[in-house]
């Protein structure tokens, strides 16, 4: 079996096409990878693009693809729902198959360093690839988004980068690059453009609150659909799983006076994390098979 990594990076661009697919043509172009989804959201004004490859592979077009969006997109410019401190917000990699939670570190590592040194970007790493445990997570790097890192970053030292110019760079900001295992991105949308009551039900729901294993979640008013939303990170579907994050929402919800409209993936899944559940049971749309992990790796068996 061949070495396997993901990489899922989240760009802050959702609106404009042609900017999202010339950063996944970047992506493309490298050799050895494969381009498994690209989906935009205009609300949030992010795309996340999913790739995966060897590990030599995925580096050189995770590299390709901050580039690409180095040039492309401008923070100054930028607005959406959804927090971030970069033009490439995040850049995570993934262990997928014959290659160690300590190899997939040391990849993101040298990716970092070579974004930090020849993209003049500042580079923050997180999740298992943190050097520093005060801020491994996102929300602690993320906190205040890319207005704060211009305004503080090389005055306040909880803002020096791991590599890269102690500067946030003009436009393209300043990038997380990390190492996870698989996460889920889940959204329950309701019936609703109450703020307030999606607000209630993320914190209710988050773990580090006591509530679901392994759910990160905020609550976000999305002003294009008029829509109040619930929007999830399962970071351990195993422990909580689509069905059961869905359930719980739709309860909280219920229990506010609220419906449920539906629900959306980001990005793609293992089909275990469905939960068993049917389509129509979370209000989402039938899963096409490419939205499924294992039809992706399946085909470098």
């Amino acid at each position: 079996m061949k070495p396997l990594v993901e990489c899922v990076p989240n760009f802050s661009e959702g609106r404009d096409s042609g900017i999202v697919e010339a950063i996944a043509a970047s992506i493309a172009a490298s050799d050895g990878v494969h381009l498994a989804g690209m989906e935009m959201d205009a609300d949030h004004n992010r795309s996340v693009i999913t790739f995966m490859g060897s590990p030599e592979d995925a580096a050189a077009a995770a590299y390709e693809a901050c580039k690409t969006a180095r040039s492309l997109i401008d923070l100054r410019r930028h607005r959406g729902v959804h927090p971030r401190i970069g033009a490439t917000d995040v850049l995570p990699f993934v262990p997928l198959s014959a290659c160690s939670l300590s190899e997939c570190i040391s990849l993101a590592r040298i990716v970092g360093r070579r974004i930090g040194q020849t993209l003049d970007i500042p580079v923050f790493f997180y999740g298992d690839a943190s050097t520093d445990s005060r801020r491994g997570t996102l929300h602690a790097i993320r906190r205040g988004g890319f207005e704060r890192l211009v305004r503080e970053m090389g005055t306040d030292p909880d803002l020096s980068p791991d590599v890269g110019p102690d500067v946030v760079h003009v436009s393209a900001g300043a990038t997380a690059v990390g190492v996870r295992d698989i996460l889920v991105a889940f959204n329950v949308n309701l019936d609703t453009d109450d703020v307030h009551a999606a607000q209630a039900i993320a914190r209710e729901i988050r773990e580090k609150n006591d509530g679901l294993p392994g759910v990160r979640a905020l609550g976000l008013l999305l002003p294009f659909k008029g829509r109040a939303q619930v929007s999830m990170n399962l970071t351990d579907y195993r422990k909580t799983d689509m069905a059961q994050a869905f359930r719980v929402v739709a309860r909280l919800a219920e229990a506010r006076g609220v419906g449920v409209l539906e629900s959306e993936l980001i990005g793609l899944a293992p089909r275990a994390a469905m939960g068993g559940a049917e389509p129509d049971e979370l209000r989402i749309r039938p899963l096409e098979p490419s939205r499924y992990l294992e039809y992706h790796t399946s085909q470098f068996d």
